[in-house]
């Protein structure tokens, strides 16, 4: 476990639903190839807080990179969505160029 995940890990003792550190965490899982605890931790996030519109990508992405096509176009179409919902077009549209990417 690096001090990263550590560091990270303390301060979600005190927030345990805190977003911002469950995300972090969940990109340092990615960076060590921890797949299942990222997906895992990203799964807990949108299901909390489906506006929480930068794990969409990053969940994404994560299965994306494991094979799981159908499972990342469906994700990247509820991010599309939730990023539309918020007014958030950066996110819609780093959405859309991934989800794109990944069709065609």
């Amino acid at each position: 476990m690096t001090d990263r995940i550590a560091r990270i890990m303390e301060f979600l003792e005190a927030s345990p639903k805190d977003n911002f550190l469950r995300h972090a965490l969940a990109l340092e899982y990615v960076k060590a190839e921890a797949d299942d605890k990222a997906r895992s931790l990203f799964e807990a996030i949108l299901q909390d807080s489906p506006d929480y519109v930068g794990s969409y990508y990053h969940l994404a992405r994560l299965l994306e990179r494991n094979g799981e096509r159908d499972a990342a176009v469906e994700w990247y179409e509820k991010g599309m969505a939730a990023a539309r919902l918020a007014g958030d077009n950066h996110s819609y549209n780093e959405l859309q160029a991934a989800y794109d990417d990944l069709l065609y």
